[in-house]
């Protein structure tokens, strides 16, 4: 059974990965993943607590180092889950020290200089790597690919994703999040190349976020569109000024349209999706845990009971795409990785 180690504390470590590893029952019958779960975060001392409330189901770590000798590294999955301008240096470390397997928070990498080194280190170290991608294990994107695969509405013709919420307060702490191209957009970037293949940049672009008199550079909203192999188009929408939450798909096809919702928080773990057609529309409601089940199915990889072979190129052809529209956005990226 394999070990976990989280790393980085932050909202994507205390907010997402650990309230969903208790949840899956870490500790109390889970089928992956052996008690306790051991934590390091950078960002505190040595003497702050882990967590406010100390729970009992960790293990603190004081350093990387020490953590190796809380777990076998050879035996362990690390969710790496610092910034994602902070991801080369950690992933370095954890590998001289012997650990293996690692599910890294979305982007794999900010910049396509970054993106080589990380792959290198993969190659040298024989790291498996699985960005983080649970839109792939949505019940919504499941039954929307169910529906393109059937064939019973025809070809499909363009995509559109909108993604919006109001991101102020985690952008005014600063959590090493360049621009919005890598808050909201990798979600989405994994569903279109599912449900299209690759693709191309097109467009792009992105705005400031105004918080009273301060400016924070390209962090108010983002924008790109795709265009893929088979003449597809792609857009997809981020919006981290808007008043209001909402997660939504539009998938087009040949006899008609597909409305998707994707849950837009923990508190309500249900999706909704809309089959209009000229005959009429139906709609479902059903729960769509999508990070419970990404990550069961990442341990399963791990475990090398049920590979996930198209990882990490999927994530890479993503991390390539941010910055390509980046670049095209206006942003300085600078370019690394041999196409």
């Amino acid at each position: 059974m394999l070990g976990t180690l989280v790393v980085g504390l932050g909202r994507a470590g205390a907010g997402l990965h650990l309230p969903v590893l208790r949840k899956l029952g870490h500790g109390g019958g889970r089928p992956y993943g052996q008690p306790p779960i051991t934590v390091y975060d950078p960002q505190r001392g040595p003497d702050e607590p882990a967590e406010p409330s100390g729970p009992s189901d960790v293990a603190v770590a004081h350093s990387l180092a020490h953590a190796a000798t809380m777990i076998d590294p050879r035996r362990t999955v690390v969710h790496l889950c610092t910034g994602p301008s902070a991801r080369l240096r950690p992933l370095t470390e954890l590998a001289d020290l012997g650990f293996r397997r690692f599910l890294v928070e979305k982007p794999l990498a900010v910049d396509e200089v970054e993106l080589r080194e990380v792959l290198r280190l993969r190659e040298q170290a024989g790291l498996d790597l699985v960005p983080v991608a649970q839109w792939r294990c949505s019940e919504l994107t499941a039954r929307v690919l169910g529906v393109l695969r059937g064939g019973r509405l025809g070809r499909l013709k363009s995509v559109e994703f909108v993604q919006s919420k109001p991101r102020f307060a985690r952008t005014l702490a600063g959590d090493d999040h360049p621009s919005a191209f890598d808050v909201e957009l990798p979600h989405s970037l994994t569903v279109a190349l599912m449900l299209a293949g690759g693709a191309e940049v097109l467009g792009a672009g992105c705005a400031d976020m105004l918080l009273g008199d301060a400016v924070f550079p390209a962090m108010g909203s983002a924008w790109l569109r795709l265009r893929h192999a088979d003449g597809v188009h792609t857009e997809i929408r981020a919006d981290l000024t808007s008043p209001v939450r909402e997660r939504r798909m539009t998938v087009e096809l040949e006899g008609g349209t597909l409305v998707g919702h994707y849950p837009i928080s923990a508190a309500d773990e249900y999706a909704q999706l809309s089959v209009r057609t000229r005959g009429g529309k139906v709609d479902s409601v059903f729960r769509d845990d999508s990070l419970a089940a990404f990550f069961t199915r990442v341990y399963r990889h791990f475990e090398g009971e049920e590979p996930i072979v198209d990882e990490p190129a999927t994530g890479v052809a993503v991390a390539v795409l941010v910055a390509e529209a980046k670049r095209r956005a206006g942003l300085r990226v600078p370019v690394g990785v041999e196409r």
